[in-house]
């Protein structure tokens, strides 16, 4: 008669099954290339024990190194604020996305430029960053914002707090809040659904980013500086995490905080 297989053996082919599916999942990481992580929250990311940036989060961890956003959010995007500009002619100015600055020295003029750029997936994550360096050095400038803007990466509360649409889904923000950078005090209040980003052209790319379809906002102070508007509106997004809510009323406006499959 055929031996039959002891309860050991079974159990150690399961457990090598289980590890061959977990060194599967391993490898669907997209991990950057010539990456060593330092920090602790960087080596648990690499071998795969946390996958998850909710958990993060949750456990207050800060995040230090750009590559833990690039891989437990691989589909991140980047939109750059037009914060500068020119003159022209006839009046008017050309917006750009750098901004020029001087300062006087003995030898003369020394000049830097700075830009500003947001992340996001489009679904509940957002990021903003701002940095400066010497002119002719655009594209390190760039790269330089978006490592900011990822260590500066936050999860969103969504829901639909306005009493016009009630629908209990996360197109909106669940409730009134404000921000404040600066003079700019920026006021975002829930839209019901249609209304669309009736917020300046600059702010819709924090907006969409974030993954909000539906706002209306109220502003104040010198909007015309939009260093200070970007950073009052995502001051504003940030305050939604410091509130704490009933259960019945995140029940109600169908709160999401962060990603939502």
């Amino acid at each position: 008669m055929p031996r039959e297989p002891k309860k050991q053996e079974v159990e150690k082919e399961e457990n090598i099954e289980e590890a061959e599916e977990i060194v599967e999942e391993k490898a669907k990481v997209a991990v950057p290339e010539g990456w060593e992580p330092k920090t602790i929250l960087g080596k648990k990311v690499l071998s795969g024990e946390i996958t998850d940036i909710a958990e993060v989060f949750a456990k207050g961890i800060k995040i230090v190194e750009p590559p833990i956003v690039d891989v437990l959010l691989p589909d991140l995007e980047r939109e750059i604020i037009f914060i500068g500009g020119s003159t022209g002619k006839g009046g008017g100015i050309r917006r750009t996305p750098f901004k020029r600055t001087s300062r006087m020295h003995k030898s003369g003029r020394r000049y830097s430029i700075s830009t500003m750029v947001v992340v996001g997936n489009k679904n509940g994550y957002v990021g903003l960053g701002l940095a400066s360096g010497p002119p002719g050095k655009h594209q390190e400038v760039i790269e330089k914002a978006t490592n900011k803007a990822k260590l500066n990466i936050i999860p969103i509360k969504r829901g639909c707090g306005s009493w016009e649409c009630s629908c209990g889904t996360n197109h909106s923000i669940p409730f009134v809040i404000k921000g404040k950078s600066g003079s700019v005090i920026v006021e975002l209040l829930p839209a019901p659904k249609g209304i669309g980003l009736c917020v300046s052209d600059e702010v819709k790319k924090l907006m969409r980013l974030a993954g909000i379809s539906d706002i209306w906002c109220k502003t104040r102070g010198s909007t015309q500086m939009r260093i200070n508007l970007i950073k009052s509106a995502f001051n504003a997004l940030k305050k939604l995490n410091t509130y704490k809510i009933k259960p019945e009323f995140e029940k109600q406006v169908g709160m999401t905080i962060g990603k939502v499959e």
